[in-house]
């Protein structure tokens, strides 16, 4: 490993999948939206199932299902639509897609054992000014209770598109989290690890968003920098591989509950002597102020002064 912390550019695992066109729509709602009716036009599997949200996003077609404000049923009728041989795309806030509807998101896909595409927005905090009712920091932990998940976490518009489109031609079930936070440069999307910084003193991953966070927390420090979008399946060989003639000690930035990835990077390095700590939404913090999202990254150390100071704890 090179001591300088420099950034690299390369990706460490995976299949690089292509990020399509020169233009850089608005949002990653805006980006899944018009991969998805794109897709359609070409893929007559493809069907949309939504619940209020987003209806007036999606142009008007027998494929695009709005069964209003029923989020267990649009869970349901998802995985029906499944099981007759289509391609349901399932779509709104995180906490009415995962939490509110989780026993038919469970059984309708899971224990059916069939696929789909579930798609949030939102993120943890994404709008606060809605309350606690539109959060959603629990959803990536609660996935990992159920079986034969795929996690995707991009943290830019222009890298939606090309995950969006490899989840729409498997048949696998797919949870894409998309958010409003957003880093200023997109990267490439693997199916593992990118190293975006190499130094010798550590590793930080950083999740999605938490990208950009990161950097400007550990510019000077000499440690590399992992970035992942698939945050399902874990990409143990390349966190393995990351601290290989190094010091074996990581830190987990997640853009979700604080800890979702700590069993599955401690599975990795069970060979390895090593220092783990995680940085995420606090379990034991619960926010009944609104405020805005950069209050809740503060008070849950999720903006650059916090995630610094942990750095500082940990890599001196």
């Amino acid at each position: 490993m090179s001591s300088q912390g420099e950034e690299v550019g390369t990706p460490s695992v995976g299949r690089v999948l292509p990020v399509r066109g020169a233009s850089e729509p608005l949002t990653m709602r805006q980006v899944f939206v018009d991969t998805v009716q794109e897709v359609m036009e070409h893929d007559p599997r493809v069907v949309v199932v939504l619940a209020e949200i987003s209806r007036d996003a999606f142009r008007p077609s027998p494929r695009v299902v709005n069964v209003g404000i029923r989020e267990q049923v649009m869970v349901g009728v998802g995985g029906g639509l499944a099981l007759s041989g289509l391609r349901p795309v399932v779509h709104t806030y995180a906490p009415f897609l995962v939490e509110r509807p989780f026993e038919q998101v469970k059984l309708d896909f899971g224990h059916q054992d069939v696929g789909g595409v579930l798609v949030s927005i939102g993120g943890s905090y994404d709008d606060p000014v809605w309350g606690r009712t539109h959060q959603a920091p629990g959803d990536v932990a609660l996935f990992d209770t159920l079986p034969g998940w795929a996690v995707r976490v991009p943290g830019h518009p222009r890298e939606v598109e090309p995950i969006v489109r490899e989840a729409l031609a498997s048949d696998d079930r797919v949870y894409i989290r998309l958010s409003l936070r957003e880093n200023a440069v997109a990267r490439p999307v693997v199916e593992g690890f990118t190293e975006v910084r190499r130094g010798a003193r550590g590793v930080v991953v950083a999740v999605g968003p938490m990208l950009d966070p990161v950097l400007a927390a550990t510019e000077g420090v000499d440690v590399s920098v992992l970035y992942a979008t698939t945050v399902r399946p874990f990409d143990a060989h390349g966190l393995h591989a990351a601290v290989a003639g190094g010091r074996a000690d990581v830190l987990l930035v997640e853009p979700y509950l604080a800890g979702t990835s700590a069993h599955l990077a401690a599975e990795s390095l069970a060979d390895v002597p090593h220092r783990l700590r995680s940085l995420g939404v606090r379990r034991e913090t619960e926010l009944r102020a609104y405020g805005t999202a950069e209050d809740h990254d503060s008070a849950h150390d999720l903006d650059v002064v916090g995630i610094a100071a942990e750095v500082r704890r940990m890599f001196g």
